[in-house]
């Protein structure tokens, strides 16, 4: 069952595509100061919160029909061209270090491969072909989570990647930012967070992109929680592989296991070397010494 949400847009006389309308609140930018261009380009960003809110039970939707696929050994795979893309390789390369859950449980496919992170390859979003073969590389399995990133909802690569994945029994959802999009149609589940016309015309690495951002945020952050990657607010879970992390980590081990006082994080940070630094055993250490 498809859920879509279809709101309105922020900017007013668009074309019939949405991220490519003139913004007329933005028709004079640059003409004053620094600042206050800055200030119009930020107004604009000061929309996509409501834009993302709107969308908050399709998401939640979402998160509900995957969790129990990951939980059963499935994986969360993101699928975009350009910004949309990348924006999926960064949320999937966050995971590990922050929840400890294995390489290659989420997942970013890039159109173009691993060099179109770094610098645009011209057309890699148009060819519709190269999705498929891209996704069979992973060797999909009907518990997978397909999620195509699109701003305009029309990428062909995308599109075709989702249309890839469902045939193959996974569960789709397309998050685009122009409603009723072929993205949308094409996918099982649809999160469609109408930005509007940009502050630079067609520009969608701005609002669009910001609310992809906050989207897959909620997405993995959500995901992880009900897989029980978290403790309260606390990622006890967290590889601490750097002077930072194992400060939070023994912050971590202290608060949740009541090591109080003085010597609290001395006793924290002696149970992370007892556990080889797994936050969750030296927890649950700490409260039974208690």
């Amino acid at each position: 069952m498809r859920r879509n949400l279809k709101a309105t847009p922020t900017g007013k006389q668009l074309t019939a595509l949405e991220t490519e309308g003139v913004n007329p609140r933005t028709a004079r930018l640059g003409q004053g100061s620094t600042l206050a261009t800055l200030r119009m380009l930020q107004r604009e960003d000061a929309t996509v919160a409501a834009a993302v809110r709107r969308c908050l039970p399709q998401i939640a939707a979402v998160v509900e029909r995957m969790t129990p696929r990951f939980r059963a050994g499935g994986r969360l795979i993101y699928v975009g061209a350009g910004t949309s893309g990348r924006l999926g390789v960064l949320d999937a390369s966050e995971i590990p270090p922050t929840f400890g859950m294995a390489a290659g449980r989420v997942v970013g496919v890039m159109a173009g491969g691993k060099r179109a992170l770094t610098r645009s390859v011209e057309g890699a979003e148009d060819r519709a072909e190269n999705a498929g073969k891209d996704l069979e590389r992973l060797r999909l399995r009907p518990s997978d989570t397909v999620v195509g990133l699109s701003a305009s909802g029309r990428a062909p690569y995308t599109v075709a990647a989702v249309e890839h994945a469902r045939e193959r029994g996974c569960l789709t959802v397309g998050v685009a930012n122009s409603a009723g999009s072929p993205l949308a149609r094409a996918a099982e589940m649809a999160i469609e967070a109408a930005t509007g016309a940009e502050a630079i015309t067609g520009s969608t690495r701005l609002k669009a992109g910001t609310a992809q951002k906050m989207i897959l945020n909620l997405i993995s952050n959500g995901l992880m929680i009900r897989s029980g990657r978290v403790e309260g607010n606390m990622m006890v879970h967290l590889q601490p592989t750097n002077a930072k992390l194992r400060d939070r980590a023994e912050r971590i081990v202290a608060a949740l296991g009541g090591l109080e006082g003085a010597n609290g994080r001395t006793r924290a940070r002696r149970l992370l070397r007892e556990t080889g630094g797994s936050v969750q055993k030296a927890v649950a250490l700490a409260r039974g010494a208690r």
